[in-house]
């Protein structure tokens, strides 16, 4: 009978002859799911040894934080800046009218005194959703700094000329894409959508200085906001500012 052809990494069936040392015994990760329990999760050994966060991480006092969650976010803010890609980006979470819980990726606009801001339009579903229930809440997430920061509170849209400000502040093809509406719905053809692009883009050359009148910055007041950083040994440090009035009260959580 003729040999097979020996591709690269081919060997004869069968144990190889001990030509080194013995091979040293790695230990195996312990079966799962344990016996007698459902094979749900059959992947998570391999997930749980993804790394979380860098080795090295940044120091976080608590007790050398600043008296508003606002400084010390710009401050978080800026030094996230330097280490990740798009550190302004954050989860917008909502409820709709089942009160079923809604979230999505946006990109926050400011943070000052009235509120910490974010632009969608009216029509969209989660400004359906804002207009419902004014409540939302704001999720920071930088695993390479090991950081998140947690806001809850309420919603109010800004004045008309400053949601105007923000849409006319954005590049031509971001008010191209608000412009062309449907947010969420099905697409039943997409030949229509480079069709409804193009007018959109057309829409916007021609009208430069035009926002629509759906465009909102919306500005999230909060009633409380939390600074998260992690630790290795999992004694995570948590600091919560927490509005009282017109001031705020700093206080530690357990991890």
């Amino acid at each position: 009978m003729q040999a097979p052809q020996q591709f690269p990494g081919w060997r004869p069936a069968g144990p190889l002859p001990q030509t080194g040392p013995p091979p040293v015994a790695v230990p195996q990760p312990p079966h799962y799911p344990p016996p007698g329990r459902p094979p749900y999760g059959r992947n998570m050994v391999s997930l749980r040894g993804w790394p979380s966060f860098p080795e090295q991480l940044p120091e976080f006092d608590p007790a050398a934080a600043p008296d508003t969650p606002e400084e010390l976010f710009l401050a978080w803010l800026t030094e996230a800046g330097e280490h990740v890609l798009a550190p302004h980006a954050v989860t917008l979470s909502t409820v709709d009218e089942d009160g079923a819980p809604d979230a999505r990726v946006v990109i926050l606009k400011d943070v000052g005194a009235p509120g910490w801001a974010v632009a969608t339009s009216s029509d969209s579903p989660k400004g359906q959703q804002l207009q419902a229930n004014p409540r939302a809440a704001l999720t920071f997430f930088w695993p390479g700094r090991g950081r998140q920061v947690r806001v809850r509170g309420t919603v109010a849209p800004a004045a008309p000329e400053v949601s105007a400000a923000d849409f006319l502040a954005r590049p031509p093809a971001s008010r191209a894409e608000a412009y062309l509406g449907h947010q969420s719905e099905i697409l039943d053809d997409p030949a229509r959508l480079p069709e409804a692009a193009a007018a959109a883009e057309r829409w916007v050359a021609e009208n430069p200085d035009t926002a629509p009148e759906t465009w909102t910055r919306y500005l999230v007041r909060p009633d409380s906001v939390e600074f998260w950083q992690a630790a290795h040994d999992r004694r995570h440090l948590r600091l919560r500012y927490r509005r009282d009035g017109a001031t705020w009260v700093r206080e530690r959580l357990w991890p």
